[in-house]
């Protein structure tokens, strides 16, 4: 389609129905629990309980940098995704052995909350309609971000002084680096840590369509793929060699 549309620069109106052969969908790569284990143990904070949502709530990497405090729901152990792929919102796990972690994680992102607030800042950018509507609503403790960035930043157009979210380039180079040190082989990264969530998920004996809703997979399909992945027990198989 692409070299005649663009480089033989020829009509395809006769071609519309025209049966395209499928993208052949790769396998994800999954972790083992001992090599995520290990990847851990060379993380810090905030960088590792960032890399524990990933994995332990089955979050995207964008959904993770962009969680706000609202979205925590520590007393149902539950975190509200906003807006996620297809812009839908959707709830998924949020692990317990972390919560401690993340209560403490959050009294420090406070307390430099209430610095920037002493200082006139205007501290986050919310989506347009709400700011329109909310007009103080970017200084209110429940709307800023979870791992909020190190730095501020001017607001290009309204000049205002805001704190953004940690940039998902620098959680992927940490994560990088720390597969690195790892020496996992497996060409593994953030996303790698959301399908072994999915994967271990399915091999502990969960449904596939709780573990959809949990993924905020539209079509149950795109879930499917990790059963070719999910570790199976061939125990009572024998090989045909060993019958030789």
């Amino acid at each position: 389609m692409y070299l005649f549309r663009n480089i033989l620069q020829k009509n395809l109106s006769d071609l519309a129905d025209t049966v395209r052969a499928r993208q052949k969908r790769r396998l994800p790569v999954i972790l083992t629990c001992e090599e995520i284990h290990h990847l851990f143990s060379l993380l810090e904070s905030p960088y590792l309980l960032m890399a524990q949502l990933l994995y332990g709530s089955g979050l995207r990497l964008m959904e993770c940098i962009r969680l706000r405090v609202k979205d925590i729901d520590f007393a149902n152990n539950l975190l509200i995704i906003r807006a996620g792929k297809g812009e839908k919102d959707r709830t998924t796990i949020l692990p317990d052995k972390i919560k401690e972690s993340l209560r403490e994680h959050l009294q420090r992102m406070k307390k430099l909350h209430d610095q920037d607030l002493a200082k006139g800042y205007r501290i986050t950018a919310l989506p347009d309609a709400l700011a329109k509507k909310y007009t103080n609503a970017n200084k209110e403790w429940a709307w800023q971000w979870v791992f909020p960035s190190k730095s501020l930043e001017v607001h290009s157009v309204s000049g205002m002084v805001l704190r953004h979210h940690v940039q998902p380039s620098t959680l992927q180079r940490i994560v990088k680096e720390a597969i690195r040190k790892s020496e996992i082989s497996k060409p593994a990264s953030c996303h790698t840590l959301r399908h072994s969530f999915a994967t271990h998920l399915l091999e502990a004996g969960y449904n596939i369509r709780t573990i959809q809703e949990l993924m905020g997979h539209k079509n149950i399909n795109t879930t499917m793929i990790y059963t070719h992945v999910a570790r199976k027990s061939y125990s009572d198989i024998s090989s045909p060699l060993d019958k030789l």
